[in-house]
Parts: structure tokens; C-alpha cells; sequence
């Protein structure tokens, strides 16, 4: 056939080699969405950008990305390699040319309070979940007041950024009729990803909240989400194997809905969060003041 047409065999073969070369391409293995440690427990890499954020937030600030590896193996004992943590830290756009600008917001440590009645304080954080049956993370991001010890709204996903964190700031203050107020409740936060974006600050600024950050490795000025947390984790997750993402959505939501409409807590007189709330609106009740 090619001396018919008159085309010889060496260009034929060149022209069906390059053809089949573009089709067959590849963009290389996808990236599995955790890392492991050395007792094997996989971490999510969302969890892992957070404690690269919380590293370059303190005395680590002046590290590159190979240092910041050597970082989370010897601070988190985290299986990694150093072009996991530059892509990571590419993300974050934290690379060090980069963290040479100025930032645009200011960073405001939280500071000690005594906290008197509700919606003066509200800590917010994210925490990590796992669908078995489907071999992937899901995230529960909370606002608590830590007041009332009320989870005043939430966020669930398989992803969580600063818009998810800003929209949910927004349900909460909507939640508890505060746009209304002159003073907004102050939200503390970590230094995660999702909270120290601009995107998140220049929400806040828009909201009239003051945000505040916890210093690195200081979850203890973070308490009453972490307690939270410790009971999610405790009553829900080791409870539960999800095999969807629609069963953890289903089974996590009823959770809060339970710990805010019945779940007693000794600080709070014995009473469940949501009783609290409405009868303090309603007469005083004497506990004792929430210092942070």
C-alpha cells in the first residue's frame, strides 16, 4: 500500500509513532492525599499543610521547605520526603521568595480574657476524620462559644478552605442575630491554612470581628474546641466506621445535634449547651467566669 501511494515506510512509521506518543501521556501517579508516620497512622495533608503553617508562624520562620521536612520528621515522626513539602509549601504559597512581602494583616495574638456571657468569644478549629470505605478524609470545622460550650455552627466537607471557614463565620453570626450587634463576638483560631489567608482576615475586617491566633504549639489557649474535639473523636469516631461520605455527614451531623441539644456538662450547671443558652437569656444563672 505505501508503494502505491508513494509514500515510504521510514515517514509513515514516524508520522504513527509521533500520533501514538501524544495519546499516550501520562501525568504521573495522583497524589494520594496523606502521608504516614513511623507507627504507620496516616495524616491528611491538610493536616499536614497546618502544622508547616504553625512551624513557619514561630522560630521556624526562617526555613526552607528542606528544613521544614527534617521539622515535621522530628517534631510530628512523619514519614516524608522534601518534594512532598516543597508541593505543600507551594500550596501554601509559603515558598521563601514569597514570605519576603509584607503582610497585608497584621497578626494579632489572643491574649488572656475573663469571659463574663456569651458571644464575647468563640474559638474555632478544624478536625480530621476518616471514611473507610472509601479511603479518604473528610473535616468537621467548628465554632464554639466558649462561654456557653455551644457549637454554633459547622462546616462538613472532604475539603475545607477559607471560603468554607468565612461562610461558616457568617451562619454562626447569623445563627445568633449578632450582624445586629454593635460589638461582635472576637474568634480565635490556630494558624492554619484557612485562617491565616487574607481571604479570612479581610472577611473578619468586613464582619467587624476582631481574629486573633494562638501561638504555635499552644492548643491550651485553644481549650474548649480542642475539648470538643477530644469528644467528637472519643463518642463519635471510635464508634463509628464510615463507609460513605454521606454516612459520616449523616452520623457526625445527629452527633452535634445531640452534644448541643442534650449533652450535660458539669460546667455549665448540668445542663446541655442549648438549655444554658436560652435560660441565660432568660434569668441569670451563677457558674463560675470562663478565663482564657
Amino acid at each position: 500500500m505505501l508503494r502505491i501511494v508513494g509514500i515510504s515506510r521510514s515517514t509513515y512509521y514516524y508520522q504513527e509513532r509521533k500520533e501514538n506518543s501524544i495519546k499516550r501521556v501520562s501525568e504521573g501517579r495522583p497524589a494520594p492525599g496523606f502521608s504516614v508516620t513511623t507507627d504507620e497512622q496516616r495524616i491528611s495533608d491538610e493536616q499536614i499543610k497546618e502544622w508547616v503553617s504553625e512551624l513557619i508562624a514561630g522560630d521556624e520562620s526562617v526555613y526552607g521547605y528542606r528544613k521544614l521536612t527534617y521539622a515535621l520528621r522530628r517534631d510530628y515522626q512523619l514519614v516524608v520526603n522534601h518534594k512532598k513539602v516543597y508541593r505543600l509549601c507551594k500550596e501554601l504559597n509559603i515558598l521563601r521568595p514569597q514570605r519576603r512581602l509584607r503582610l497585608r494583616h497584621p497578626k494579632r495574638l489572643a491574649r488572656n480574657r475573663t469571659i463574663t456571657h456569651s458571644n464575647q468569644l468563640w474559638e474555632m478549629d478544624i478536625k480530621y476524620g476518616y471514611i473507610e470505605g472509601e479511603d479518604r478524609f473528610f473535616f468537621v470545622m467548628s465554632v464554639i462559644d466558649v462561654y456557653d460550650r455551644s457549637i454554633v455552627e459547622y462546616h462538613i466537607g472532604t475539603s475545607c478552605t477559607a471560603k468554607d471557614a468565612i461562610h461558616t463565620v457568617q451562619r454562626a453570626l447569623w445563627k445568633r442575630r449578632q450582624f445586629e450587634e454593635d460589638t461582635k463576638p472576637v474568634i480565635r483560631t490556630d494558624n492554619g491554612p484557612q485562617f491565616v489567608s487574607h481571604a479570612f482576615e479581610e472577611a473578619c475586617q468586613e464582619f467587624s470581628m476582631e481574629h486573633e491566633r494562638i501561638p504555635p504549639r499552644t492548643p491550651n489557649m485553644n481549650a474548649h474546641i480542642e475539648a470538643f474535639h477530644s469528644i467528637l473523636e472519643e463518642e463519635c469516631f471510635r464508634r463509628n466506621v464510615f463507609d460513605t461520605y454521606g454516612e459520616a455527614y449523616q452520623i457526625v451531623s445527629e452527633f452535634i445535634h445531640f452534644y448541643n441539644e442534650r449533652r450535660i456538662h458539669s460546667s455549665i450547671g448540668y445542663r446541655s449547651p442549648t438549655e444554658f443558652y436560652e435560660h441565660r437569656n432568660q434569668e441569670i444563672i451563677p457558674i463560675a467566669d470562663v478565663r482564657v
